[in-house]
This record gives C-alpha cells, structure tokens and sequence, in this order.
C-alpha cells in the first residue's frame, strides 16, 4: 500500500531543485570567465597553442557536463508521465520522415556543439524516441545552427546561408530516415536499449507524486551520467589537445586544390578535429582567404561539428562499434555531397 509523502518532503525537494536550478544557470552563464580565470591562475596565456586548449578543455568540461546532468533529469521526470510508446508516435509520424524533420528542425533552434548534443540525443532514447529521429536531432543540432547561419549569411551573403541549412537539413533527415530503416536497435549498448524499450520506466504513470516523480529524475542522473562522465572527458580531452593545434596552412594546401579527393581529404581532416559552429567559423573564414575552395571547406566544417572524434567517444558509451560506424559512415556520404555540390555550384 502507497502512502502520500508528507508535505514537507515535497516542499524539500522543491527547494533543492529550485536551489540547484538557480546554481545551475548561474554557473553556465559564467563558464567563459571561469576558464578565463583558471587558466590565467596557472599562468598560462590563451595566445598560445597548449593555453588555447587548456582553456577549453576547462571551458566544455562542464559545459557538457552541465548538460547531460539537466537534462537527463528533465528527461526522467517528463517520461513518468508519458509512456514510451506515446513518445515515440508522436515523434514518430505518421508518414515517413515526419518526425525526422521535427527533430532535424528542432536541432536547429539548438546551439549545441556534437558533445553537447549527445546527453539530449540520450534523453531523447530514454523516452522512447526512435533511434533514426535521434539521429536526424544528432546531426542536425551542431552541423546547422543559427550560429553557423548566422555568421555564413555576414561572411557569404544569403544565397551560401540558404543552401547550407538546406543541404544541412537534408543530410540530418535522410541520414536519420536510413539509419532507422537499418533498425539497428540491437547494436546500442545494452543498457541503453533497457531504457529504449522502456524497461527502466517502472514509474511511468499519471498517478504518481511528484516525489515519486523528481525520485524518477534522480535516478535516471544516477544511472546515466554515471556510465557516461568518463567518456565526456576523454572525449573533450582529445578534442582540447587538437582544438589548440589547427594546421590551417596544410588544411589550405589540400583544400585549395582542383581535385576529386579533396572534398574527401577535408572530411577526413575534420572528423578528429572538435570545435562548436562559431569556433570554426573563423578557420572556415581564413581557410576562404587563402585559396580553399568554399564547398571544400565547408564539407571540413561540417565534419568537424557533425563528425568530431570526441562525439564518437562520447558515444561509444552509448553505441556499439557497429551503430558508430553506420552512423560516420552515412553522415560522411551526406557531407560529401554538400561539398560537390557546392563546388559545383558557387
């Protein structure tokens, strides 16, 4: 027999989510002028190589940590109120690609880095979201953004801004649309498959308390973040080392030239490379300067938010080998096409 919490349990845990909510904001809002300040008091300068990366290893570490924290919790407390099999129809769609292109749109609203990306990719399956959807989010969110948008349209005018987020937006979709039609559920790791299919939302119901409910919350943190937070550091490690080491000067070289393997080359050279849209804007821009042709290098660039190392070793705790490659692979095709195309075009 159930027996409904004391008011002042529910009054507690109000008071420490809204504590916790107000130090949650207050930090992130900060995170810049907190790296600033850390890397300043080993004294070290952001001007060269190993400080620029130190900065922001100290900067994205608990951004994406933040992140994942967050929104796993809001995640746990919004499915006990839907079942996952009401999730997943409404994202589903009733015809195909509906609910690719709702979340291929919505990853457009948010200005997410690829790491940064993953914690809401992972809510989103805990709810029961199909994996293909999850995807198109996946590569939507960083690769087409209103950061990236924003700074093509100032840099390139509107006709590159436009067909960036189109050819962006179709890459997420169909890239979602075939990765679902593989249903390749099985090679996600076992215990994220367990929350896929709902056997971890024992709590699922509208009768609940709301303790019962922030208890759900707590949980999924718990068995979450967990399992993932060393996957976060090495990745975003890798990716600092790399982030304040970029040969631009080489990178021009090969992306300069007129041939067929140098759309390839510029993937290749952007899947170990981690940054966020606005970070590589810059490197987009210097790389224009000195001879690079534009589709090649924003072929670079979208393997560079959409396709970072860090990202699959992020989710390499989510993902089997198998499910990693499907997903480089299709994405990487998809980029491929956007850089001949452009080129052929512009």
């Amino acid at each position: 027999m159930e027996y409904p919490p004391a008011p002042r349990t529910t009054a507690r845990w109000i008071t420490t989510i809204a504590v916790a909510a107000l130090a949650w904001v207050a930090l992130y809002s900060h995170l810049t002028e907190i790296a600033d300040a850390l890397v300043a008091a080993l004294g070290l300068s952001r001007a060269t190589h190993f400080g620029e990366a130190v900065h922001f290893f100290l900067y994205d570490t608990p951004k994406v940590l933040l992140l994942l924290t967050g929104i796993v919790f809001l995640m746990g407390v919004v499915q006990t109120f839907f079942a996952p099999e009401r999730t997943r129809a409404l994202l589903s769609g009733r015809r195909l690609g509906v609910g690719n292109a709702m979340a291929a749109s919505l990853g457009i609203v948010t200005p997410f880095c690829s790491c940064s990306a993953v914690p809401l990719f992972i809510g989103f399956l805990s709810a029961g979201v199909p994996l293909g959807v999850t995807f198109s989010f996946l590569i939507a969110a960083p690769m087409v953004n209103e950061v990236a948008l924003a700074l093509l349209f100032g840099l390139f005018g509107w006709k590159v801004a436009a067909l960036y987020l189109g050819l962006g937006l179709l890459v997420a979709i169909v890239a979602g649309l075939v990765i679902g039609k593989l249903k390749m559920e099985r090679h996600l790791e076992d215990w994220v498959r367990a929350i896929h299919a709902g056997e971890a939302a024992a709590h699922t119901g509208e009768r609940l308390s709301w303790v019962q409910r922030f208890e759900a919350g707590r949980d999924h943190v718990r068995e979450i973040v967990a399992k993932v937070w060393p996957y976060v550091l090495a990745g975003i490690a890798l990716g600092a080392g790399i982030h304040g080491y970029v040969p631009e000067d080489f990178m021009a070289s090969i992306m300069g030239r007129d041939a067929w393997w140098a759309v390839p080359a510029a993937v290749v050279l952007g899947v170990p490379m981690y940054t966020n849209a606005a970070g590589i804007i810059p490197i987009v821009e210097a790389l224009i300067g000195k001879g690079a042709a534009l589709g090649t290098v924003l072929a670079f660039m979208m393997a560079v938010i959409a396709l970072s190392a860090p990202e699959m070793i992020i989710l390499r705790k989510v993902l089997k080998p198998r499910l990693i490659a499907t997903f480089a692979g299709v994405v990487a095709s998809g980029i491929l096409l956007v850089g001949y195309v452009f080129n052929l075009v512009l």
